[in-house]
C-alpha cells in the first residue's frame, strides 16, 4: 500500500507515488506492462519509468489514458472539482433570468409570411 499524497511532497515525489498506484491498479486488472501500455497507446518505456518512479515528467494526455485503462479516469473529477456558485451568485442569477420568453409581433408576423 503507498503513502498518500500530502502537499509537503515534491512534484517527482507525487508522480512516483501515482506511479506505484498505478501499478497496483494495472496489476488488480491484470494486465501486463505490454497490454496496458498498448491499450493506453504509451510506449512501454514511458508505463515502466511511471511505474518505477522514474518518469517525473509524465505528460497530462498519457496520464489520463493510462487512468482510463484502469477505470479511474471518472476519479480525474475529484484532482480539480468545479467551485460551487456561492448563494449570493446563485441568487444574482436567479434574480436576472426571465420569468418567461414573449417573441413581439414582428416575430409571429415572420413566422405567418414564411408559412
Amino acid at each position: 500500500m503507498t503513502n498518500h499524497i500530502t502537499s509537503a511532497m515534491s512534484n517527482p515525489e507525487i508522480i512516483s507515488a501515482l506511479g506505484q498506484r498505478f501499478k497496483e491498479y494495472r496489476l488488480a486488472n491484470r494486465l501486463t506492462q505490454q497490454e496496458a501500455a498498448e491499450k493506453a497507446g504509451v510506449s512501454l518505456i514511458t508505463l515502466r519509468q511511471f511505474e518505477n518512479g522514474k518518469s517525473y515528467n509524465i505528460n497530462m494526455g498519457n496520464f489520463l489514458a493510462l487512468l482510463r485503462i484502469v477505470g479511474c479516469l471518472e476519479q480525474a473529477n475529484e484532482l480539480l472539482p468545479e467551485i460551487p456558485v456561492s448563494a449570493y451568485a446563485m441568487e444574482k442569477l436567479l434574480k436576472n433570468k426571465p420569468k418567461r420568453i414573449r417573441h413581439g409581433r414582428q416575430h409571429t408576423q415572420r413566422n405567418a409570411v414564411g408559412k
